[in-house]
């Protein structure tokens, strides 16, 4: 009887322990790149709940797309935007935002994934020529925004129809963002450290076109 116990609570020691180990292993599924500026680290996790948002960030990033490209257009309280393959080496006052791998994402909207700061959003065409908000293949954006209030939040949503828990509310009230972006534009990570480095990038002079004075170059790595 009692190697019989011995044995039942063996198992539940080996049983428990590969629970927690596949616990950690699910955790470290999340994928992670950085993307790196003379203005500091940006460390962002991709979002599961967009996978082909993620999976192709990823195929783009492995493939160096991203290497030496700028972030071309600059709107500070709003956006960093970057990902246009045009604007490597592109010379001064070249007009950009046009380029891209040549294909769309189908938008993957979710109404969980905010446009808070720090959010990575996919840029996209207008409605008109893109009514089904498809998203471009590469180019992308980065939030800064800035606080909501409570009723500011409230009557955007009567307008729109989105609807948000009180803890987004919280979050847009505190961290600030782009909720009228909500449900429009596909939401497929966050800035997880380094929310500094878009203050920096946000604050720069720029020119007509919201195109920084001085380039603003970056590069992405996968975070193995």
């Amino acid at each position: 009887m009692k190697k019989i116990i011995l044995l039942a609570i063996f198992a539940h020691f080996v049983l428990t322990m590969h629970g927690q180990e596949t616990s950690k292993q699910q955790k470290n599924t999340e994928t992670m790149v950085i993307i790196s500026t003379s203005f500091g680290d940006m460390k962002v996790k991709l979002y599961d709940e967009t996978p082909q948002h993620r999976d192709n960030f990823i195929k783009l990033v492995n493939e160096s797309y991203y290497d030496g490209l700028l972030f071309h257009r600059v709107i500070q309280q709003f956006m960093i935007q970057g990902g246009d393959p045009n604007s490597r080496n592109a010379q001064a006052g070249q007009s950009l935002g046009s380029g891209g791998p040549g294909y769309t994402v189908p938008a993957e909207f979710n109404p969980s994934l905010i446009h808070k700061k720090g959010a990575l959003s996919a840029a996209r065409l207008g409605d008109q020529m893109n009514p089904k908000k498809a998203s471009s293949g590469s180019q992308f954006y980065i939030v800064q925004g800035k606080p909501i209030s409570a009723q500011e939040l409230q009557y955007l949503s009567m307008r729109t129809g989105v609807q948000y828990t009180p803890e987004q509310a919280a979050i847009y009230a505190t961290e600030g963002g782009t909720p009228f972006l909500d449900m429009q534009y596909t939401v497929f990570g966050e800035v997880v450290e380094g929310l500094e480095v878009i203050d920096k990038i946000a604050a720069v002079k720029t020119a007509p076109g919201d195109r920084p004075i001085e380039d603003v170059k970056f590069t992405v790595k996968l975070l193995k």
